[in-house]
């Protein structure tokens, strides 16, 4: 019988062990792979609350999802959650900010694509850790703070 959506078990250690990954320091990972694997979860995040807000059509839920995930809104939510970052979470995001993509969006500011490649570092570094549970809650920490709701 297969485990209900509801088992403890996260979907990272299921990849891993369906995959049998080893452990690796992620500390070790470069900012731009965390902050590539992060994109990716920032926007799952995203995404599930804009449909779990109700049935819509698609085109609608991707306008509001593009403007959330947006480099400038992401820079803007780094911004404000650089106030309750852990230590850990600050050097992870400078990290990210700091690094040198190869390449920057047509559509976004340098210093915006810099914060938003901090931001999603972390969300990246987080998952990595298994701790799905702290990216959740910064990034609704960061939209209320932002007096956005989402």
């Amino acid at each position: 019988m297969e485990k209900s959506i509801k088992d403890s078990r996260s979907i990272l250690r299921t990849i891993e062990e369906e995959f049998h990954l080893p452990d690796q320091d992620i500390r070790t990972f470069s900012p731009l792979v965390l902050a590539y694997m992060g994109d990716c979860i920032f926007d799952l995040i995203i995404r599930t609350v804009l449909i779990k807000e109700g049935n819509r059509q698609t085109s609608k839920i991707h306008k509001a999802a593009t403007d959330l995930v947006k480099a400038s809104a992401q820079a803007a939510l780094g911004d404000v959650l650089l106030e309750v970052f852990t230590e850990e979470e600050v050097t992870i995001y400078k990290r990210g900010k700091n690094s040198n993509p190869h390449s920057i969006p047509k559509n976004a500011e340098i210093m915006d694509y810099k914060k938003a490649t901090g931001l999603e570092a972390v969300m990246g570094y987080l998952y990595l850790q298994n701790r799905m549970e702290r990216a959740v809650h910064l990034v609704r920490t960061g939209y209320h703070i932002l007096n956005k709701e989402i």
